[in-house]
C-alpha cells in the first residue's frame, strides 16, 4: 500500500456545514442527510445525522423522525447516546426553538 491510500483524510472543520438557529426543521432534515451520506462537503458521520435529525425532529420535521429511526437501528447504543447528548448540548447552548 501507498501513503496515499492509508492516510486518513483531511477534513477542514471550519468549511463543514453546521446547523444554526435559523434553519427550519426541513433545512436540518438536509444537512441530517448530507451527514448520513457524506454529501454537500459533509464526511459521512452518523452521530452528527442522528444529532441533526433529532434537531430537526424537533422543529417538527416528520421526514427526520423517520431517518432517525431508521439510522438508529443501524447504530450502536453508545453512538445513539453520545448523539443525543450532542443535541442537548446544542439545544441547552440556546439555539434552538422547538416547534409548538
Amino acid at each position: 500500500m501507498t501513503a496515499h491510500e492509508t492516510a486518513p483524510v483531511a477534513v477542514d472543520m471550519a468549511a463543514l456545514p453546521l446547523p444554526t438557529v435559523e434553519m427550519d426543521g426541513d433545512a436540518l432534515f438536509r444537512l441530517g442527510l448530507a451527514y448520513s451520506a457524506g454529501l454537500d462537503g459533509c464526511p459521512i458521520d452518523r452521530v452528527s445525522a442522528h444529532m441533526i435529525f433529532n434537531l430537526a425532529a424537533m422543529k417538527g420535521s416528520v421526514e427526520a423522525r423517520i431517518y432517525r429511526r431508521e439510522m438508529s437501528a443501524e447504530m450502536e447504543h453508545d453512538e445513539i447516546a453520545e448523539a443525543q447528548r450532542a443535541a442537548r448540548r446544542w439545544i441547552d447552548a440556546g439555539s434552538t426553538t422547538l416547534a409548538a
